[in-house]
């Protein structure tokens, strides 16, 4: 088979646990441009945090896909998809997560909203500005994200919630599903919720770059190391999991690589596309 499109996560697959990106990685990624391979980054990451690792790997003008699927382009101002959390939505989220003590962002591909959390030890402060998911954009902090939206309502591609307490988190999933349809819940770390309208995924993101293309899914490699990844992992021509992701998006995947921190990425590059003849002469 010939793979014409590699979709590679960022946290956890291209990122070693340090949330560096190796020169080894860099290297892998360009072999395979080489060949004529399309490279892209699926991302629960923002636009423009993606842009600034697509950016490392020199494709920042190739179509990228962010907020879990939820927008999809290569510029900020002209996507070629966008799903947003309509503003009811939004409220009624906020409003039940309110319930419960986590951190919450409203995430825009321009900006974001976010919750101030109250704890006795200042390592908050840093998880507040989000776990391997730099911002590159402002961040307005409120004591009350439901009364500030009443009266500026907003509309996002996503929200994040991050959990201190697994019980909590788990409470808190399960009453969003009971009161909420239309919207999509997961996760890209075992602390998160991860909120998108129920549309939208890392894997219809691949479906609508590869039409613009002409790839079809069949014809894709995906890569990824957590359940937000487990759906393009199962529908693409080879699914690939890191070799530290969980049991279930390991099952979906055709074929499990090393770790991020061994590697993975570049290992997986080497074995997969060192065997496939350049496209522009195949």
């Amino acid at each position: 088979m010939t793979y014409r499109l590699l979709a590679l996560d960022i946290d956890g697959t291209l990122l070693k646990s340090n949330h560096k990106l190796t020169r080894e990685t860099k290297e892998a990624v360009e072999y395979v441009k080489n060949k004529g391979v399309y490279v892209t980054l699926a991302t629960g990451r923002t636009y423009p945090s993606a842009r600034k690792v697509a950016k490392a790997l020199k494709i920042e003008d190739h179509e990228l896909i962010t907020h879990d699927g939820a927008f999809v382009g290569s510029s900020l101002e002209e996507p070629m998809f966008v799903r947003r959390i309509d503003s009811d939505r939004v409220y009624q989220i906020v409003d039940i997560l309110e319930n419960y003590h986590c951190h919450i962002r409203l995430l825009h591909e321009k900006y974001a909203l976010a919750n101030r959390i109250k704890q006795k030890n200042h390592l908050v402060a840093r998880m507040n500005m989000g776990v391997g998911d730099p911002l590159f954009y402002g961040v307005n902090f409120v004591e009350s994200l439901s009364h500030h939206i009443i009266d500026q309502p907003v509309t996002v591609p996503k929200i994040r919630a991050h959990f201190w307490n697994e019980m909590e988190r788990a409470d808190a999933l399960e009453e969003l599903e009971e009161a909420l349809e239309g919207c999509r819940f997961t996760a890209s770390d075992p602390s998160s919720i991860d909120i998108t309208e129920g549309s939208v995924s890392k894997a219809r993101g691949l479906q609508i770059v590869g039409q613009k293309l002409g790839f079809s899914l069949s014809e894709m490699v995906a890569v990824g190391s957590y359940e937000n990844d487990r759906e393009m992992v199962e529908q693409v021509g080879l699914g690939v999991a890191m070799g530290h992701a969980p049991e279930t998006v390991r099952n979906a995947a055709d074929w499990v690589t090393r770790s991020n921190d061994q590697n993975g990425v570049g290992y997986m590059i080497k074995e997969v596309f060192r065997k496939q003849l350049n496209l522009s002469f195949s």
